[in-house]
């Protein structure tokens, strides 16, 4: 979760470290994750190009979806990670919503809470076609997946204003964000509530919905096994090879962000309950946010490498740029 920026104090979320090996620290972790977010911001515009090259954006609504957001999540983790980086002196307004908006980590929170509200559309949409495809196709209507697109954006951005408005302030130039709560109640109340919101029920909608689309597609697997021999059509193989496909996909991005966001929600739980005295090093701390900022850049080389569509596309750019540079003939 986003860390309070205080210039005058030594001590961020539990993780203690003396003033010098702070500030060296600091500029390190600041340094690889700006770097580690322009690689991400990148792929994830390559993953973006791919899936409308091959007309995915239309087919894989929420998945082209899912993909802006980690595009947005990118970007906003390299400017607000450069803005860190400067160290600017906040005053008037503008300090004011830099301090709410950008130093905060607001925005990059707004957006990755946004993309966890997609996931499990995604893996409900996923169950719907193929666990009652029937139903499905009455039910996942154009209007009704373009509001579950719209759905994740509209809820981040009330949630994500709601607290860090109510909870951040700006004092002699410092962006203290997340720091004033109405009560240590009303801290633990939205620590526990969030941690059961965008972890625990996401993780319960995961397991349940692709377990039982795993146990449909091995059943029709051994169903079109059967009837092999007796001329099963190709095109039922191919669509069944296609919800295979992107099931897999999914299946590796929503098992990515549950073991790269569970330290870092449970240190964060821990901490705003105050349950224990969390006291972690300096390189303990950095590691697990490092690890939830992983998940946001890497998810463009799961769609690389299992999404076909978007593979087929990336390999045709790499064959053609190596065949624009093979020399012609008489030269």
């Amino acid at each position: 979760m986003a860390t309070a920026q205080a210039e005058d104090t030594q001590t961020t979320f539990g993780t203690t470290m003396t003033p010098s090996s702070a500030s060296v620290a600091d500029f390190i972790f600041h340094c690889a994750v700006i770097i580690i977010g322009i690689g991400g911001a990148a792929a994830n515009a390559l993953v973006l190009y791919a899936m409308i090259v091959s007309k995915q954006h239309k087919k894989q609504l929420l998945i082209f979806n899912q993909n802006v957001f980690d595009l947005c999540s990118c970007l906003f983790l390299v400017l607000i990670y450069i803005l860190k980086l400067c160290s600017i002196h906040l005053t008037g307004t503008l300090g004011y919503w830099l301090c709410t908006m950008l130093l905060s980590e607001s925005l990059l929170w707004w957006s990755v809470n946004g993309s966890v509200i997609n996931l499990l559309s995604i893996a409900t949409e996923r169950y719907l076609k193929v666990v009652h495809s029937s139903l499905s196709k009455r039910v996942l209507r154009k209007w009704v997946i373009y509001s579950a697109m719209a759905c994740p954006w509209i809820i981040s951005t009330i949630f994500n204003m709601a607290v860090v408005l109510s909870t951040t302030r700006v004092i002699d130039g410092v962006c203290y964000a997340y720091r004033f709560w109405e009560s240590r109640l009303a801290s633990a109340v939205y620590g526990t509530w969030h941690f059961v919101s965008f972890f625990v029920i996401v993780l319960i909608g995961f397991i349940y919905c692709y377990g039982r689309i795993l146990a449909v597609i091995c059943r029709q697997a051994n169903v079109m096994a059967a009837h092999s021999g007796s001329g099963s059509s190709a095109s039922q193989a191919h669509s069944h090879q296609a919800k295979v496909n992107v099931t897999k996909t999914m299946i590796l991005v929503c098992a990515f962000y549950v073991l790269s966001n569970l330290p870092d929600r449970i240190y964060y739980l821990l901490m705003i309950l105050d349950v224990m005295n969390l006291t972690l090093s300096q390189s303990s701390y950095y590691l697990i946010v490092f690890i939830s900022f992983l998940y946001i850049c890497t998810n463009p080389f799961i769609y690389a490498t299992k999404f076909d569509p978007v593979r087929r596309v990336l390999l045709c750019l790499i064959v053609c740029q190596k065949s624009s540079v093979q020399p012609v003939a008489g030269q």
